[in-house]
């Protein structure tokens, strides 16, 4: 697997614990933090049920990324999905988001950057959201390993400002790359 280039489609932010985020202009990365005006800005975990098991834990979910590919696939299930309904701060055309190892590089416009830290868990949330539109989130491998294709989440190394339109380039951590898994 090599460097990887894609860009940005949309991005999203909102201050409340919602399921769907408004699409905005552009979105503010803070170094350490996460997606200014987000709900899950900070250096401590921030997902509510994360939260009531340890509220001290990393917040390893600071940026969550989807592929617009993703929302395609589900179109073409019958799932009418756009930029920001699944929760997503970034969406991205052209990267592999669900294949890329864990400590990957996430290099976004001119001065941002996320390290890839795992997969995004599907939860009912998404059932809430679309009656039927978990079952076809979480796929099998060809050696029947469940495939979580709900993004994948980051933390930020680098702040910057973030906006439809801007590169993407997913640059590999030194082999042996390890499989995303939930985080």
């Amino acid at each position: 697997m090599t460097d990887q280039i894609g860009s940005v489609v949309a991005v999203s932010a909102r201050p409340g614990h919602n399921f769907s985020k408004p699409v905005r202009d552009a979105v503010t990365l803070i170094e350490g933090l996460g997606v200014e005006g987000d709900a899950h800005l900070g250096r401590t975990v921030k997902h509510r049920s994360r939260v009531a098991v340890d509220p001290s834990q990393p917040n390893l979910r600071q940026v969550h990324l989807i592929s617009v590919e993703l929302l395609e696939e589900m179109a073409g299930l019958g799932f009418d999905l756009a930029a920001g309904d699944l929760g997503e701060n970034i969406l991205v055309r052209g990267l592999d988001l669900i294949d890329l190892p864990r400590g990957t590089r996430l290099q976004i416009g001119g001065t941002a950057e996320i390290e890839v830290t795992g997969l995004r868990n599907p939860c009912r949330q998404i059932e809430n959201f679309r009656p039927g539109l978990l079952k076809p989130m979480i796929g099998r491998d060809a050696q029947g390993r469940a495939v979580l294709k709900t993004g994948i989440m980051g933390v930020v190394l680098k702040g910057g400002e973030v906006r439809a339109g801007d590169a993407v380039v997913a640059i590999l951590p030194p082999e042996p790359h390890v499989r995303l898994e939930r985080v």
